[in-house]
């Protein structure tokens, strides 16, 4: 490629040397075409693009997540944007009547108006669902490092407390027909008093922000709980409506280790 070139260029310059005139003629404007041409206009300048706020994420559950109280109604947004797709409502209290609470999963502040917002997981249908609401309309921030997980399959419930499982459980849970749900949820209140012997829900029910996608128009709205138990020897097994089934001794341990908040995988 080098020698083609290299005799393109030898013989380019041999051409100009013979017709010095011609080549002189055709590269130099005229004076009155020199005159008359128009000047290039400037370059538009490009709109430098607003940057992405940046997301901070808040979730790390079993090490250090955050959850926070509901200080006022609030409309949850499918984006950190006042004029965003609504998702879900916050109440100020549950269906039994507890401080409603919801889990922070990040924290972002707007470039607009410089407004923080908050990811969180909402008490709603259908399950799973996130939405942002201002960071004004929830408490302070509350740490949890706790982290409840339920293996359906296995009937095992274990508690985990920064990196290390602190708890261990055989559960009773929802039968084929009513199954207990799967997924990402949290530990939304506490119910006690319970302590009669013979109580159904035993001395200690957890509700959580999980519902059943089976029993719809069950009172309340069939939030899912994990709680103890009048009939023990079912458990391990599928003997519930959904819920999460623990032996007595267990809950109460649970109950000593486990503050609302806690983040919960149902497997």
């Amino acid at each position: 490629m080098r020698a083609v070139r290299y005799v393109g260029v030898t013989i380019g310059v041999a051409a100009l040397a013979a017709t010095p005139s011609v080549a002189s003629a055709s590269q130099a404007p005229s004076a009155s075409a020199a005159a008359t041409a128009t000047p290039a206009p400037p370059p538009e300048a490009t709109p430098t693009p607003a940057p992405e706020p940046v997301v901070q994420d808040l979730h790390r559950p079993g090490r250090l997540s955050y959850f926070a109280y509901v200080d006022r109604r609030v409309t949850a947004r499918a984006k950190p944007d006042a004029g965003s797709r609504s998702v879900g409502k916050l109440k100020l209290r549950t269906e039994d009547g507890t401080h409603e609470l919801v889990q922070v999963l990040a924290r972002t502040v707007t470039a607009e108006d410089g407004r923080p917002w908050l990811h969180v997981r909402l008490p709603v249908r259908p399950n799973g669902t996130t939405g942002w609401v201002p960071e004004s309309s929830l408490s302070d921030l509350q740490p949890v490092r706790t982290w409840l997980v339920i293996d359906t399959r296995r009937f095992r419930a274990k508690l985990i407390r920064s990196g290390r499982v602190v708890l261990r459980a055989r559960v009773g849970v929802g039968r084929r027909s009513y199954p207990t749900p799967r997924g990402d949820f949290y530990i939304r209140h506490k119910l006690s008093g319970y302590g009669k012997a013979g109580s159904f829900y035993g001395p200690v029910a957890f509700g959580t922000n999980a519902r059943s996608e089976t029993l719809t128009d069950w009172p309340g709205g069939a939030i899912v709980g994990v709680h103890g138990t009048s009939l023990p020897h079912l458990l391990p097994g599928r003997v519930s409506h959904g819920c999460v089934r623990m032996r007595n001794r267990d809950i109460l341990r649970l109950d000593r280790l486990m503050p609302v908040g806690t983040p919960l995988t149902i497997r």
